[in-house]
């Protein structure tokens, strides 16, 4: 969608939201909230780029796939891509030519820290020495570190064991330091994601002794921020290597005694479970883009007295949140307050959107 202004382009996700909201949930918000902004260019921190040797095409290609297909475009540079990113992609065509395994190299993973640039380079045969003296030259160049997968998720390792930790980004607002992995899932859009945090826990309207939980919690991304303000925050993430990445940034941010964390898969929970982790003031639910159905069912079942008094629902996907807030509000008897878009990929048609519901006997 580069060719459309970027506010033409929140008007758009703006009207995709509504028209979700309304068809497909049958609800509509009391209020329609200011559409979030950020940097509309160099905004991508994180990337997978497609690697393939092609003669054809003078060599080896590096970027992403053509549209609806295998090929990798002939790109030599790329708008959304950080620029320093965006500067290696001719440099890293370069490097994998030079390489003794050209053909078995399938992808090369970016992800942008705000101290360091990783690239997870996906290997399938073995790497020689002279490989390996030539990605530490490039890194040195271009200032990034390399990470390597010889096979599976499991045995991605940094080049340097040193630089296990060194990838991370910050909430300033909140005084956090959040490392994480290559292959750990964050958002995107660095500056929105902070934007985002600090309008989710605004709109819970978190208070001291609140009891918070964050549904989805990934890494921690809302339940550190929550557990600095509130009483008690409680995530819970599908994910076990997620949630322990999670308690180490719990422990190392010193929120170990006001954070804590489990594992339990949320596409199978009921009210029997929400009501067994006992009562929350608050909650936060960020679900990936099938949704949250199976919580949205369990707090529309739940008894008055026994609701949160706020519910703030991030979301990636307006169709699932749709269908979850029809749950609520037909079904559970829910309120719909407000809704908005937040425009975390600016130049695609991809909509992210948060939404607040508040319990009807708990205004």
């Amino acid at each position: 969608m580069q060719h459309l202004e970027p506010a033409a382009q929140v008007a758009v996700k703006q009207r995709v939201l509504e028209d979700a909201l309304g068809h497909i949930g049958k609800v509509t918000p009391a209020r329609v909230l200011p559409p979030l902004h950020g940097p509309y260019w160099g905004y991508r921190y994180r990337a997978r780029l497609s690697v393939r040797l092609v003669n054809k095409k003078g060599g080896v290609l590096v970027g992403f796939r053509e549209r609806r297909g295998s090929y990798v475009a002939d790109m030599t540079e790329c708008h959304v891509l950080p620029p320093h990113v965006s500067a290696m992609l001719q440099p890293l065509r370069e490097l994998i030519a030079a390489l003794s395994i050209p053909r078995a190299i399938p992808q090369i993973e970016v992800a942008v820290g705000d101290a360091t640039t990783v690239l997870l380079l996906r290997h399938m045969e073995a790497l020689d020495p002279a490989d390996i003296a030539l990605l530490r030259a490039f890194g040195e160049r271009h200032r990034v570190t390399w990470w390597l997968q010889p096979k599976g998720p499991e045995t991605v390792h940094p080049l340097d064991p040193a630089d296990k930790d060194a990838l991370a980004y910050t909430l300033p607002e909140f005084g956090l330091r959040m490392a994480f992995r290559p292959t750990d899932f964050t958002q995107v859009n660095q500056e929105i994601n902070r934007t985002l945090v600090s309008r989710a826990l605004a709109l819970l309207d978190v208070r001291a002794d609140d009891r918070v939980a964050d549904l989805f919690c990934g890494l921690g991304n809302f339940t550190l921020p929550l557990a600095t303000i509130a009483r008690q925050a409680v995530g819970v993430e599908g994910s076990k290597a997620l949630v322990d990445r999670a308690l180490e940034a719990a422990c190392s941010n010193g929120l170990d005694g006001r954070a804590s964390f489990s594992v339990l898969n949320l596409f199978e929970v009921d009210a029997e479970w929400l009501r067994s982790l006992g009562y929350f003031d608050r909650m936060l639910i960020d679900p990936p883009r099938e949704g949250a159905e199976a919580v949205a069912k369990a707090l529309a079942a739940l008894l008055p007295q026994e609701r949160p008094k706020r519910v703030v629902y991030v979301s990636c996907n307006p169709a699932t949140l749709a269908r979850d807030a029809g749950i609520l509000v037909n079904e559970g008897g829910w309120r719909l307050s407000s809704a908005g878009v937040i425009n975390m990929f600016p130049h695609t048609g991809h909509v992210e959107s948060i939404a607040v519901f508040e319990s009807s006997a708990r205004c």
